[in-house]
């Protein structure tokens, strides 16, 4: 029986069911060679870039993979050459151009990214490789694909992800307007796993390829050199491997970049395991070494490990990064580190800046508005030398010829770096040298240091010396063109015999002694050291209690010639201090003495004058006013003249001139009695005058002891 119409076309439909099946069958095994121009057409509707798939006929590279494509479970591509172009925005021959490559995607993920996502590629390969990255400062990013209004600019658009690379001989230029960041990167990597790249055909092209014929794929294939195809043939899978050399510009500061790793995917991939990562880069004249490894099991991904930096400031480090650090000496630093996206924490287990030896632990968070830095510095030893560039003394300053040398530092202050970071430090340093070989250091140093919108304050500054403490607090604002910096603090209980170091032979006792109290509120402004002192105002109070004097200087500084020979042949004692304040007035940078006094059974001292820190010139003059009667004085002012760089100590020439003139006149009488002027009976009244300014304090400090003596309990001056 014949086949009934139905049957027939039951027959027909099943027919052309397995022609369809077996064109797709063949057109799967075979690649669908003939595909390669309708698919180039619709990557590039899709993608609204150019797409090439099949080799460039300018090129003269040799054999190549041919051209093949499958669709089943996902999108499957073999080229000669790929290339997608740049946006039309850019002025880069591409995006991504491509030799011998296998690309694999899959249908989810385009459909992704032309609603403009990142680009996901699940696997690509190649023989060569060349990207130029770019994204400018609006956001606009070269790796964007789809239509410009699906893009969410307040989001930093994140890189392709690649889920497997493996690339012998691959360049990346990266220009990263945001970040300021410009690189060019050759690269060797193998990550992933993907199959590896098939043997190119055997050929004479064993031999190192030639160059391709001028065009925007083979400009690429020249920059990256010509790459022998033995590198393309891999007949078996190497290990993971990325190796990376890279130069640039990051800001204003050069770039050198070394590194090696065992894959590049932890990088970028959040969760992925993490990868032994060495890296030896420069950034500035920074250099900073670091072994560790680079993703985590953690959700956050980031590198973690131990580093090494050095360079010629701590400022060299900071300003690569933003991050405000103070100019120092010359400073090496080591310890751990950890990264996460957004924060970076540091452990510094040993670091030294000049002869400083310091220690520290910081977190740096990125924020929207500037970063923030927190955390502790601590450390055995801190030279204020090695802070001096901080305050604008340079470590080799140099005096041109011709011009008086000037002591305080006039380096203009980096003000900005106040502004583009915020910080909350706690300061806590074992021993803090002043810089001053007769001084004692601080031992230990206190202190808060917080810096917020261009305002650096350091509060509950506590420090520690010769049995005495020195409080208060320093603020430095940086928002203005011209600094403003206010201090207040104060001091107590300061054992002068031990903070100044007097050498003295035998038993003689020191110079001076006492505990020094006071203290200061001052004001100024400028753009250095110099010209905030030289505009400063304020109150400087200070004043010795339970003090001696040297007998002997005294004696001196009066130029009694028969007392002090005296007290030499018997030996120098120490003369108690009744009475020892200097009260000083600042205005403009001038320090004037409102009262300036030591006094003593023996003598009193006064202290007239002035001290610029504007012109850096001394005026002062020391008047001793003595008590007792001597055979054999010059008494005569001593005047301290000059500049701060070279003090001129003299005689006030008036009145030693008059006791000159009286004695060699009455020597033309008799000789003896050119003794008559020298002669000094002594004027307690001119004394007690000169010591007026002690009045206060004297009577304070007996109403004190008075109120002690009457509140002592009972039998306790029979138990001393």
């Amino acid at each position: 029986m014949s086949p009934s119409p139905r049957a027939w076309r039951w027959l027909l439909a099943a027919g052309g069911v397995l022609v369809l099946v077996a064109g797709i069958a063949v057109g799967e095994r075979l690649g669908w060679p003939f595909l390669a121009g309708p698919l180039e057409r619709s990557a590039a509707r899709l993608l609204g870039r150019t797409v090439r798939l099949s080799a460039d006929p300018a090129s003269a590279a040799g054999p190549a993979l041919p051209f093949r494509v499958t669709f089943l479970g996902g999108l499957r591509l073999s080229a000669p050459e790929l290339l997608i172009g740049a946006p039309n925005w850019s002025t880069a021959p591409h995006l991504l151009w491509a030799r011998d490559a296998q690309l694999e995607l899959r249908y989810i993920d385009l459909w992704r990214t032309s609603r403009g996502q990142p680009l996901r590629i699940r696997s690509l390969q190649a023989a060569s490789l060349a990207a130029v990255l770019e994204r400018r400062s609006n956001g606009r990013a070269s790796w964007q694909f789809g239509a410009l209004d699906a893009v969410d600019r307040s989001k930093p658009t994140p890189l392709p992800v690649i889920e497997t690379l493996q690339v012998p001989n691959g360049q990346v230029s990266l220009n990263d307007a945001p970040l300021a960041l410009r690189l060019d990167a050759r690269f060797s990597l193998v990550d992933g796993t993907a199959p590896t790249l098939p043997a190119r055909p055997a050929t004479a092209s064993s031999a190192p390829e030639p160059a391709p014929a001028p065009s925007s794929a083979s400009a690429s294939a020249s920059a990256l050199g010509s790459a022998s195809a033995a590198s393309a043939t891999v007949s078996a899978r190497p290990a993971n491997h990325l190796q990376l050399h890279a130069t640039g510009q990051f800001g204003n500061f050069p770039v050198v970049l070394d590194a090696t790793s065992a894959g590049l995917l932890p990088w970028l991939t959040a969760g992925a395991p993490p990868v032994p990562v060495t890296v030896k880069a420069s950034v500035g004249q920074a250099l900073i070494e670091f072994q560790g490894t680079a993703g985590d099991d953690s959700p956050q991904g980031g590198l973690r490990g131990r580093y090494r930096l050095r360079g010629p400031s701590l400022a060299a480090a900071g300003d690569p990064v933003g991050v405000t650090l103070p100019s120092t000496a010359a400073f090496q630093a080591a310890g751990w580190l950890v990264q996460h996206p957004g924060r970076w924490q540091v452990l510094v287990d040993e670091a030294t800046v000049g002869a400083s030896q310091l220690t520290g632990a910081f977190t740096y968070t990125h924020r929207d508005r500037v970063p923030m830095l927190a955390g502790r510095l601590g450390g055995r030893r801190l030279l204020l030398a090695d802070l001096g560039p901080a305050v604008g003394v340079s470590p080799q300053a140099s005096v041109r010829p011709g011009r008086a040398r000037k002591l305080l530092p006039d380096r203009p202050f980096d003000l900005a770096a106040l502004r583009v970071m915020d910080a909350n430090v706690l300061i806590m340093i074992d021993e803090v040298d002043l810089n001053q070989a007769r001084l004692r250091p601080l031992r230990p140093l206190r202190g808060h240091l917080q810096l917020s919108g261009g305002v650096l304050r350091l509060t509950d500054l506590d420090a520690r010396t010769s049995q005495g403490r020195l409080r208060g607090e320093v603020q430095l604002d940086g928002r203005a063109d011209e600094a403003l910096w206010q201090a207040k603090l104060a001091w107590s209980g300061v054992e002068l015999e031990q903070w100044i170091k007097q050498p003295r032979k035998g038993k003689a006792p020191p110079f001076i002694s006492g505990r020094l109290h006071g203290r200061a509120e001052l004001a100024g402004q400028g753009r250095s050291t110099a010209g905030i002192l030289a505009s400063l105002s304020g109150q400087l109070h200070t004043e010795l209690r339970g003090g001696t004097v040297s007998h002997l200087a005294i004696e001196a500084g009066g130029i009694d010639l028969a007392q002090s020979l005296g007290v030499w042949l018997q030996g120098d004692d120490a003369l108690p201090v009744n009475c020892a304040v200097a009260s000083l007035v600042v205005e403009r940078g001038v320090l004037r003495p409102k009262v300036m006094v030591l006094d003593t059974d023996d003598s009193t001292v006064s202290v007239d004058g002035s001290l610029s820190l504007a012109t850096e010139a001394l005026d002062l003059r020391a008047v001793v006013s003595p008590k007792d009667f001597s055979p054999l004085t010059l008494r005569a002012p001593l005047r301290v003249r000059g500049s701060f760089s070279a003090p001129v100590v003299d005689i006030d020439a008036s009145t030693l001139g008059l006791k000159a003139a009286a004695a060699v006149a009455l020597a033309f009488i008799n000789p003896l009695a050119a003794l008559i002027p020298l002669i000094d009976p002594g004027d307690a009244e001119d004394a007690a005058r000169s010591a007026r300014g002690c009045q206060p304090l004297v009577q304070r400090a007996k109403a004190k002891a008075k109120t002690a003596a009457a509140t002592k309990p009972a039998g306790a001056a029979g138990q001393r």
